[in-house]
């Protein structure tokens, strides 16, 4: 199993260890139809480490992670992020300039974000074949906050808690 040594704060780094090093994961992914497979396959008091799967058309919610900073790498195939541009505010009146919008970015195998404890986006496979990825958080997720965007502007939608949604 890949090691933490000199990376606690490299999140990337740390990612891109267990990304390479697939041989060396406690399993191997799984795919299933129904909902995107995830399970957590390393943890420090610095880190917890996730592996992904994703089958086309499986994605995320927009979301957050819960005042957590991370990173992540596509292991196989390729995932689009979707990341908030304008203004994401969270007044009632819709923005008459266009307020909030999701920007796409494709994802090949190898690529690689990190991302600060504010980060919101939405990930998922528009692809024709499976996907992999690596996912590190740090602290260790604690929450997540869904939202939506709607008429411009960033809503809440739900929070989900470690232990009780996942």
């Amino acid at each position: 199993m890949p090691a933490f040594t000199d990376l606690r704060t490299d999140f990337l780094a740390i990612a891109r260890r267990f990304a390479d090093d697939p041989d060396d994961w406690p399993f191997a992914p799984r795919f299933d139809p129904n909902k995107r497979w995830y399970h957590r396959i390393a943890e420090a008091q610095q880190a917890e480490v996730w592996l992904l799967s994703w089958l086309p058309g499986q994605a995320t919610d927009l979301h957050d992670h819960g005042g957590s900073a991370g990173a992540f790498v596509v292991v196989s195939d390729k995932l689009t992020e979707y990341t908030l541009t304008g203004d994401t505010d969270q007044a009632e009146q819709p923005d008459p300039a266009g307020g909030a919008r999701l920007r796409p970015t494709s994802l090949p195998a190898g690529a690689g974000r990190r991302f600060d404890a504010h980060h919101i986006h939405l990930l998922g496979n528009e692809g024709g074949r499976p996907a992999v990825s690596v996912h590190v958080y740090g602290p260790a997720l604690t929450s997540i906050t869904r939202y939506s965007v709607d008429g411009g502007h960033v809503r809440v939608t739900a929070v989900d808690r470690a232990g009780v949604q996942w």
